[in-house]
């Protein structure tokens, strides 16, 4: 086990460069495995969740070769096997191996698979698309049995518009007969990332950004190269720790469009903002604004930017909101924040937050992967020494955040624990 010691009251000075996508790479590595060639990766981030998702492919059967940033993934001797639990429930983004392998071999058998507790986050929208396009799904247990004789091509209704549903059917339409039609289909910018690389492989996928996508199925794929996207949460996060503690933070390597509702709100509450082609300059000021924000699919406000946002939030000078609309167990950062002196109340998916706060060092855990960030965001800013437990967490989706924080002028370390 780890844990993580933060002093704070130090302000942050220099750049940081942003890293490839967690969301978007966690999809392209599964994809991967629809071609019976190489896909070659790129700016692919160093994150424990990448780790997890080797581990899948080696187990059947795939050639990983990673360097750098760059990952080759050579499926030429992939077989079909029962995913073991013991790695499936490693992390949540292993079920975009249900939409490969159903799509190259009609076959699939693996358990639900894990990640963050910060909701139900059911995967019926997967399974009812696998069934759309003519797919049986059997349930034993923990374990999912997904079979059919040919995949046809199907209109598919999405009534919430869902990330990894999306993917998934787009995963498994591309072997499919005809044309499938996902309607109030997700567009953030890691789905846009996955319908590359399956064009650059061969498929024919049009509309990705878009609320409707469509997939004219083929009958092979090849070899393709990408790069992935950059990592638009972890944009915002380090933007947020800029406007926190930083007399003149760079933030660099990243789509600025992405995070539009992010900096909009950091304008309304008085941020100084420089927003250039591929960067964001950021300083802190001495009074905010209050704000309210509500999540929303993208591009409205991320779930995944609401708990980093919440310290800043508690720096206002008046009452903030947040309305969560995605995750109903989002809020198990909140406990922590108000041990160290946050003035929060949650009412069902509402969270009000009176400020300013004085934030003052505790001993924390971090319960999940952005309720790790939210606390390290207050450490930054609290008086005395900050120790996080449970930060594995957070190291599944933040690439050597440490190094990145202390290059900036951040006290920042990780420990071991027993």
């Amino acid at each position: 086990m780890k844990q993580m010691i933060l002093e704070g009251g130090h302000k942050l000075t220099g750049v940081i460069e942003i890293s490839g996508s967690k969301n978007s790479a966690v999809a392209l590595v599964p994809a991967s495995l629809l071609t019976n060639g190489i896909i070659e990766l790129d700016n692919v981030p160093e994150i424990s969740d990448i780790d997890a998702l080797i581990e899948i492919l080696v187990f059947l059967g795939a050639k990983v070769i990673r360097k750098d940033k760059s990952m080759k993934i050579d499926c030429t001797n992939v077989q079909n096997k029962e995913i073991p639990e013991q790695i499936s429930k490693r992390l949540r983004a292993s079920y975009y191996f249900m939409g490969a392998l159903l799509g190259k071999y009609k076959h699939v058998e693996m358990y639900f698979p894990g990640g963050c507790s910060i909701g139900k986050r059911p995967i019926n929208f997967h399974l009812e698309g696998f069934e759309k396009l003519g797919a049986k799904v059997t349930v034993e247990g923990n374990k999912y049995i997904v079979k059919a004789d040919e995949l046809i091509g199907n209109d598919i209704y999405f009534d919430i518009a869902s990330v990894g549903a999306t993917i998934n059917i787009m995963l498994a339409a591309t072997y499919a007969k005809g044309v499938t039609t996902i309607h109030n289909a997700a567009k953030e910018p890691h789905v846009v990332n996955v319908a590359e690389l399956l064009n650059k492989m061969g498929a024919k996928v049009t509309g990705a950004g878009s609320n409707e996508i469509q997939i004219e199925g083929v009958s092979t794929l090849g070899n393709a190269q990408i790069k992935v996207v950059p990592d638009y949460i972890e944009a915002g996060t380090y933007v947020i720790a800029g406007a926190l503690c930083a007399d003149h933070l760079k933030v660099r390597n990243l789509v600025p469009e992405h995070i539009v509702s992010l900096t909009k709100k950091l304008e309304e509450m008085g941020a100084k903002l420089e927003i250039g082609e591929d960067y964001i300059c950021i300083q802190s000021v001495e009074h905010y604004q209050p704000t309210d924000i509500k999540t929303d699919v993208f591009p409205g406000f991320p779930t995944d930017l609401q708990q980093p946002f919440t310290p800043l939030l508690a720096l206002a000078h008046g009452t903030s909101t947040i309305n969560e609309t995605i995750f109903e167990n989002r809020y198990m950062h909140v406990p922590y924040l108000q041990e160290m002196g946050c003035k929060i109340k949650v009412l069902d998916k509402v969270a009000q937050i009176e400020g300013p706060t004085i934030f003052h060092a505790r001993h924390v855990v971090a319960t999940d992967l952005r309720a790790g960030a939210s606390l390290i965001l207050a450490g930054l800013v609290a008086e005395g020494v900050t120790t996080i437990e449970g930060i594995e967490h957070v190291l599944r989706g933040y690439e050597n955040i440490v190094e990145k924080l202390i290059h900036v002028g951040a006290k920042i370390s990780i420990q071991e624990i027993e």
